[in-house]
C-alpha cells in the first residue's frame, strides 16, 4: 500500500473518555476527612467563601469520580481527529507524542496556541501502529511527559 493511500484511509475506534481508577472505601474517607477539616478551618478563620469553595469542589469531585467514563467513537480523516461530534483539525497541533499507562495508551495532542488544551485520547493496543502511523503522516512525534498536575492526579487516582 502506498504512503499517500495509508495517510487517505479513515480509522475508527471506541474507547473510554479517561480512565477509570477504582477506589476503595479509605480514598472516599480520606476525602471527607480533608473536606472537613478545611471546612472547619475556614469556619474558624471566618473565611466564608473559602467553606463554599471546599464543598463545592468535595461535592464536583465526587459527581467526577462517581460518573462512569463515556465510550466515544473516534475516528481520523485528513482533515483531523473527531471524537463524538466534535472535530480537531491536524493545523491547530503542532505535534503528538504516546503515553502509556499500564495497558492503557494515549495519543497527546500538542496545541500550537500557549494557552489552548491539550487533546488526549485513549486508544486500544490492537489499533495503535494504524492511529499513530495516521497522526504521524501529519504531525511531528515528540516525547510527552506527564506534568506536576497529572502526576498528581494520577496519584490521587482521580
Amino acid at each position: 500500500m502506498t504512503d499517500e493511500k495509508k495517510t487517505s484511509q479513515i480509522v475508527r475506534w471506541e474507547a473510554k473518555e479517561y480512565i477509570q481508577h477504582d477506589k476503595n472505601a479509605g480514598w472516599y474517607v480520606g476525602l471527607a476527612i480533608i473536606g472537613l477539616a478545611l471546612v472547619a478551618l475556614s469556619v474558624w478563620l471566618q473565611w466564608w467563601t473559602f467553606t463554599a469553595v471546599v464543598i463545592l469542589s468535595v461535592v464536583a469531585l465526587l459527581i467526577y469520580v462517581l460518573r462512569p467514563a463515556r465510550t466515544l467513537k473516534y475516528s481520523i480523516s485528513s482533515k483531523g481527529l473527531t471524537e463524538g461530534e466534535k472535530t480537531y483539525n491536524f493545523e491547530d497541533f503542532k505535534s503528538f507524542g504516546i503515553l502509556q499507562d499500564d495497558t492503557n495508551f494515549a495519543i497527546v495532542l500538542i496545541p500550537r496556541k500557549r494557552f489552548s488544551t491539550v487533546v488526549t485520547v485513549y486508544f486500544p493496543k490492537e489499533k495503535g501502529e494504524e492511529i499513530v502511523d495516521q497522526f504521524g503522516a501529519r504531525l511531528p512525534m515528540e516525547e510527552v511527559k506527564l506534568d506536576a498536575i497529572d502526576k498528581l492526579v494520577r496519584k490521587l487516582r482521580i
